[in-house]
């Protein structure tokens, strides 16, 4: 027994430390778009592109690489989308150009975004008692390795320049991959019948880009056909989908879900909020404020440092409250967190700054937490692939926004009153969580053994 449980510890740390190379190679890169612009003679709106490429490929994959785990084994997964990273972290420095940095940030993408839906799998059918806290430890690794992103980079930068945030990959990498070939169990033979929906993704990638270039649009005055050109594909893609025995987005999984769909949009919507300032931040403190990499990545440690206190204990409340009020704490401390950046002026002090960085650090341990508990209640045990795939998916839907966002408000220029227009619109957004978040706790009769 004694055994036994040792082996499920060293099986979520191997899954754990499989989850932080996404988010953390997603946000590492924020402090380095300055030093990038130099090597490689760059514009804002060719690093946009770096950005914009790793999230769009990391949509993609989740959802069918979820399915390819379920379908082809879900270790041998696990350790090729680990043997990609590896290859790509030791491509990426050596890139002769921005081009060759992009395909080696695509491959990195695909590679991590293995990881996640077979890890998830994997936990949900080894680890059947205490699960909230299972999953506490993997939201603490995730979720707050993409807060410490920033500031890891930070000194990694200061110290050893841009393709340090590659190099330190490996260690993680090689800690994991040794666990897995020990820890995990072994792939059991499945019926094969996978296809790939070409066109699906296709249609998804021209939705995603077309939404992208309207919202970017919007400062300068709106590309208003985008806006319906928008609405036109999205439809088409749904009623495309429909019709397909294997699509690439599950509409009719989202369809007869209604309340995981409510599930992923409020996730889009967190993600909106904590990608806004997980690059916004770095650039206001440089710009404006004329911080260093390494004094921007110690301010970020306000971010990170609640996010990695507030996940533990959010899990033992969830364990023993259920979720109805660490999702409404969460989403009230986003609120409160953008009303004091609101107050930060060029020429004032940073304390309320970091006090408004700590708040919204507790809502990224509670509200990621929290979704990702909701969420699987509300599916079975075969659907994990599937759902998993789905809420990494949402979640980068929602970084895909955010820097759309972004774009708009530090288009021209970066001070204190382009920082409360930011602020103001994700306290806007905090609104939409919470009226979501109530609206799912309306649903807790039909779930009475986890909502209280």
């Amino acid at each position: 027994m004694e055994q036994s449980e040792k082996k499920r510890r060293l099986l979520i740390i191997a899954v754990a430390l499989g989850f932080i190379l996404n988010p953390l190679n997603t946000t590492m890169i924020s402090v380095a778009f300055s030093r990038l612009q130099d090597d490689f003679g760059l514009s804002f709106a060719d690093i946009s592109w770096l950005i914009s490429t790793y999230y769009l490929a990391s949509a993609i994959g989740q959802p069918v690489l979820g399915k390819l785990s379920d379908m082809f084994g879900r270790k041998r997964m696990f350790i090729l989308g680990l043997l990609l990273v590896t290859a790509s972290s030791m491509l990426a420095p050596l890139s002769p150009g921005f081009h060759w940095l992009l395909a080696f940030r695509f491959v990195q993408a695909i590679g991590t975004s293995a990881v996640f839906p077979s890890g998830m799998s994997m936990i949900r059918s080894v680890v059947t008692e205490n699960q909230a806290r299972a999953l506490g430890i993997l939201s603490v690794f995730s979720s707050t390795s993409a807060a410490f992103g920033p500031s890891i980079g930070g000194f990694l930068i200061h110290y050893g320049d841009w393709p340090a945030i590659f190099l330190i990959n490996f260690p993680v990498i090689l800690v994991s991959l040794i666990l897995a070939v020990k820890v995990m169990p072994a792939d059991t033979q499945q019926p094969v019948n996978m296809k790939i929906d070409s066109w699906g993704i296709v249609q998804f990638s021209l939705l995603v880009l077309v939404w992208l270039l309207f919202l970017l649009s919007v400062s300068s005055g709106g590309q208003w056909w985008l806006l319906g050109a928008g609405m036109a594909l999205g439809y088409l893609f749904y009623r495309f989908e429909l019709r397909q025995p294997q699509p690439f987005i599950d509409v009719h999984f989202l369809k007869s879900n209604p309340h995981v769909t409510l599930i992923y949009i409020q996730n889009i919507l967190v993600n909106i909020v904590f990608y806004s300032i997980t690059f916004g931040i770095p650039m206001y403190l440089q710009t404006a404020r004329h911080f260093d990499t390494q004094e921007t990545g110690l301010s970020m440690l306000f971010l990170s440092g609640f996010a990695v206190v507030i996940t533990p204990l959010a899990a033992r409340w969830l364990d023993a409250k259920g979720s109805r009020y660490p999702l409404f704490v969460g989403t009230l401390t986003v609120i409160l967190g953008m009303l004091l950046l609101m107050t930060v002026q060029d020429g004032s002090g940073l304390t309320w700054f970091f006090v408004a960085l700590s708040f919204l650090g507790m809502s990224t341990g509670l509200n990621n937490l929290g979704l990702q508990t909701v969420l699987y209640s509300f599916v079975s045990m075969e659907e994990t692939g599937i759902a998993s795939g789905l809420l990494m998916t949402s979640r980068y839907i929602g970084t895909i926004f955010s820097s759309s966002l972004l774009g708009n408000v530090f288009g021209t220029e970066i001070a204190s009153k382009e920082l409360h227009s930011m602020a103001l619109i994700c306290a806007v957004i905090g609104g939409l969580m919470l009226i979501l978040t109530v609206r799912l706790h309306r649903v807790k009769r039909e779930a009475p053994s986890f909502f209280r």
